[in-house]
C-alpha cells in the first residue's frame, strides 16, 4: 500500500513561434522534488502568466511566482489574513526595483543600455496574474468539507487567485472544483492583474479571490495558466481531456508536451499563448 504523501512535476511551453527564453508564463514549486519522488508535504506551488503588453513580463512573473511560492510555503495566514496577504505584496513588489537596477546595469555593461522607449515602459511596471496553491496534511477536519472515508489520510488545500489561472481538483477522473472561474465564456481578455509596482497592498488584496478544500488519495490538483485552463474548461469529453492531458507525467515529456498542444492549436482548440500546468497527485491509503 502506498504512504501518504505527493508526487508533484511541472511543465512550461511557449506560444507557437517563440522560444522557451521568451515564454512569459513561471512556475515554482517548494520544495522542488524530482517528478518521481514521493514528498510527505506541505508543498506550495504558483503559476503566474505575464501580461505580455507590459514590458519585462516573464522577469516580474518569475519574481512573482518565486515570492508566492515562499509565502505560501511559509506562511500560510496569507490564505486567511489580511494583513499577512498585504506583507506578502509588499514584500513581492519590494524586489523589483533592486531586480531591475540590476538588470540595468547588466545591460550598460554588455553594451547594451536601456533605449529611452524602453525606460518610458519601466515607468509603469510589469504586470502578471498569480495563483499560488498550498497542500499539506489536514490535521483535523477541514471546515465545510465533505466527510472523508475512514482511515483516510485527508490533505488541505488552499489558494489564491489574482486573474484567470486556474486550479482543478479532480476525482475518480471527474472534475470536483474550478477555482477562480467555473466556466469556459468566464475568461476575459483584461483579467485582474498583480503590478510590480501596485503598492496599494490593500487593493491587491481585494482583487485576490481565495478558497480552500480537502483531498484524499487518488485526488488530483492542476494548475493552469488561462489558455490551457480554457481549453479544458471548454472540453466536451471532459474524460478524454484530462487523459490527454494525464499523458505527459515530467519535464522527459516536454517535446511531446509541446507537440501536443501545437496540435491542439493547429485545430484551433487552443489559443495560441505560453502554457504552465502543474500537476499534484495525491496518494497514500
Amino acid at each position: 500500500m502506498t504512504s501518504p504523501g505527493l508526487y508533484v512535476t511541472h511543465l512550461i511551453a511557449p506560444k507557437n513561434g517563440s522560444t522557451l527564453a521568451e515564454c512569459e508564463d513561471a512556475v515554482c514549486v517548494l520544495p522542488d522534488p524530482p517528478f518521481d519522488e514521493l514528498v510527505e508535504g506541505p508543498i506550495a506551488a504558483s503559476v503566474c502568466d505575464g501580461a505580455t503588453e507590459s514590458v519585462l513580463a516573464k522577469d516580474w512573473a518569475r519574481l512573482l511566482a518565486a515570492e508566492s511560492a515562499v509565502q505560501a510555503l511559509t506562511c500560510p495566514a496569507i490564505f486567511t489574513v489580511d494583513s499577512a496577504f498585504e506583507e506578502f505584496a509588499a514584500a513581492a513588489t519590494a524586489r523589483w526595483d533592486p531586480w531591475l537596477e540590476e538588470y540595468s546595469r547588466d545591460r550598460a555593461t554588455t553594451g547594451r543600455p536601456l533605449k529611452w522607449y524602453e525606460q518610458t515602459k519601466l515607468v509603469g511596471g510589469a504586470y502578471a496574474t498569480m495563483l499560488s496553491v498550498r497542500i499539506a496534511p489536514a490535521p483535523g477536519p477541514v471546515p465545510g468539507a465533505p466527510p472523508e472515508l475512514p482511515g483516510t489520510t485527508t490533505w488541505h488545500w488552499q489558494a489564491a487567485a489574482l486573474g484567470d489561472s486556474c486550479l482543478f481538483h479532480v476525482r475518480d477522473d471527474c472534475l470536483l472544483r474550478s477555482f477562480p472561474i467555473e466556466r469556459p465564456e468566464d475568461f476575459g481578455t483584461a483579467p485582474d492583474l498583480f503590478g510590480s509596482r501596485n503598492h496599494d497592498t490593500a487593493l491587491l488584496r481585494a482583487r485576490t479571490l481565495f478558497a480552500e478544500g480537502s483531498c484524499r488519495p487518488g485526488d488530483r490538483l492542476l494548475l493552469m495558466t488561462d489558455a490551457l485552463a480554457a481549453w479544458f474548461l471548454a472540453a466536451p469529453e471532459p474524460a478524454n481531456a484530462l487523459c490527454e492531458l494525464l499523458e505527459f507525467g515530467g519535464p522527459h515529456d516536454a517535446a511531446g508536451f509541446s507537440d501536443w498542444l501545437n496540435g491542439l492549436r493547429t485545430r484551433q482548440d487552443l489559443r495560441n499563448d505560453d502554457v504552465a500546468v502543474v500537476r499534484i497527485d495525491i496518494e497514500g491509503r
